[in-house]
């Protein structure tokens, strides 16, 4: 699916392909582009608020095929290592989370067996559009991306903080990285650095911050993990979460089943996510 400039949502199907790496480096973008000039592709639902309605009330997925690994950057905003009680980091802090994790914009949030401290984060998400290896500069990095996303880097403290190893015990489980509605291509947004999160839970706001709070900012981050790995075309990166999660507030209860979760990023839509218990 695909938003015009009218806010009607309109099918891609008859394109042949999901929004896959292969679509993303082989101008696939716009070639949908070119299909939205045109106006032949039918109207399926409408954009009202950042929010996505199908005329069919079928499910919303995410907006692009599940990504080939997902790379995020912990401690990555000043406000958040401040609550965390933490340094702010001399290089970013990396961590891996498995690429079944993605579910879409409006699905369920999986509180998962034995948990007590589910957690969530609302972050500007990179959607990487060409090979990327040993980039030269920060400044090259803004060649490869092909778009940006709203996440929720949904994270369960004790699993990543008190369970000895790595972080991505706490951030692996099912449903925790809900991702939508739309992906905006790179080119729409003039500013990654100058983007609103906000993140809502039972209607009250959580976390309200701007992109421009990063330690290091986007064109850092990829030209970062390009000294260390091949990012490839569908490959997802969370750039960090802004202060107001509930980890480091002990007046701040932790997600219950029951809950509902609101993300919202500046252009890049709005996402509810009702919170249950994993059976």
């Amino acid at each position: 699916m695909a938003v015009d400039e009218d806010g009607l949502v309109r099918d891609l199907g008859p394109l042949g392909t999901d929004i896959d790496g292969h679509f993303l480096s082989a101008e696939g973008l716009e070639t949908a582009r070119r299909a939205l000039r045109t106006s032949s592709l039918a109207v399926v639902g409408h954009l009202e608020a950042g929010v996505v309605t199908l005329g069919t009330g079928e499910r919303i997925g995410p907006p692009m095929a599940r990504p080939g690994k997902i790379i995020c950057i912990g401690l990555n905003y000043r406000g958040h290592a401040a609550e965390a009680g933490a340094q702010v980091p001399a290089e970013p802090v990396l961590f891996m989370k498995a690429p079944n994790t993605v579910v879409g914009p409006n699905d369920d949030i999986a509180v998962p067996r034995s948990s007590q401290q589910t957690d969530w984060e609302v972050e500007l998400g990179v959607v990487i559009g060409s090979q990327a290896r040993y980039l030269a500069s920060p400044e090259d990095a803004a060649a490869v991306v092909a778009g940006y996303v709203a996440v929720n880097d949904v994270s369960e403290r004790e699993f990543q903080l008190e369970r000895g190893g790595q972080w991505d015990k706490g951030k692996s489980c099912e449903t925790f990285n809900p991702v939508g509605p739309w992906l905006l291509t790179a080119d729409e947004v003039a500013d990654p650095q100058d983007l609103r999160l906000r993140c809502w839970v039972n209607g009250e706001l959580r976390q309200d911050s701007n992109t421009a709070d990063m330690i290091f900012g986007v064109h850092h981050v990829v030209w970062y993990l390009s000294q260390f790995m091949v990012l490839e075309p569908g490959d997802l990166i969370n750039t960090g979460t802004p202060a107001g999660v509930s980890f480091g507030h002990d007046d701040i209860p932790y997600l219950r089943a029951g809950d509902r979760v609101e993300v919202e990023v500046d252009g890049l839509g709005h996402q509810s996510c009702a919170v249950v218990q994993a059976r």
